[in-house]
């Protein structure tokens, strides 16, 4: 029996490989360079298919206005949706509105309320996700889709496995998220792949005042904890 003949990449494909480490290389230092210069920030994530107008919309505004009343950026993907509400609750309220945006498909396009270069666009999801972490003292995460999901489950995953430092996580949407934890509880705990701790990584509510309350009591004055940046790249 004749053996297949091992296949190789061209000289072509393994420029190529090169030129892609410069690329994502050149997209950290990028980032570093304008989002060091910020004050500490709050991620939000959600569904770019929300429309304004619409219940999770109009919380998304208001919730990221009340973080730039607590002295917090906000910091969202750039493109329309739960992202634009985001950006435009910061902007209202004269605070840093990031945008880190990707290019996609369909759907995804600079919405209008990112603030003056505070827009930093992205070949890779990766380098974009270490931006939404780094410089996050917080999560709120409102209903959408895969990449919404993608999102949560990487920064829970960093908590869980003390990559990062423990922050408040607040799910905005009861309706939409106690389903989530319901199965978590009941299948993947059932099964023994989380601890029953992990269930506590996030929080639930359909309040502002409450999501904002949890942020802000976490960084009170009584407590140990500490506006810093997140994400330790060099692993140690």
């Amino acid at each position: 029996m004749n053996k297949q003949k091992m296949k190789k990449w061209s000289p072509n494909q393994k420029a190529e490989n090169s030129w892609t480490m410069f690329k994502v290389i050149s997209e950290f230092v990028n980032s570093f360079d304008i989002l060091n210069k910020i004050e500490p920030c709050v991620s939000v994530f959600g569904s770019a298919r929300t429309k304004p107008g619409t219940k999770y919309y109009e919380l998304a505004v208001e919730i990221a206005g009340r973080l730039v009343e607590e002295g917090f950026g906000v910091i969202t993907g750039g493109g329309p949706g739960i992202m634009e509400a985001g950006n435009k609750g910061a902007f209202q309220k004269n605070g840093t509105s990031v945008g880190v945006n990707i290019a996609l498909p369909f759907e995804q396009h600079d919405n209008p309320y990112i603030g003056r270069n505070m827009s930093i666009d992205f070949r890779f999801f990766f380098v974009r996700k270490v931006m939404f972490v780094k410089y996050a003292q917080a999560f709120v995460v409102l209903p959408g889709g895969f990449g919404t999901m993608d999102e949560l489950f990487e920064v829970l995953t960093l908590i869980q496995t003390r990559k990062i430092s423990q922050v408040p996580i607040i799910l905005i949407g009861t309706e939409f998220w106690n389903g989530m934890k319901d199965w978590l509880a009941n299948t993947m705990l059932g099964e023994g792949n989380i601890n029953k701790d992990d269930l506590d990584l996030f929080h639930i509510t359909d309040d502002v005042d409450e999501a904002i309350k949890v942020i802000s009591d976490f960084y009170g004055e009584d407590t140990l904890h500490k506006i810093s940046p997140n994400y330790d790249l060099s692993g140690d």
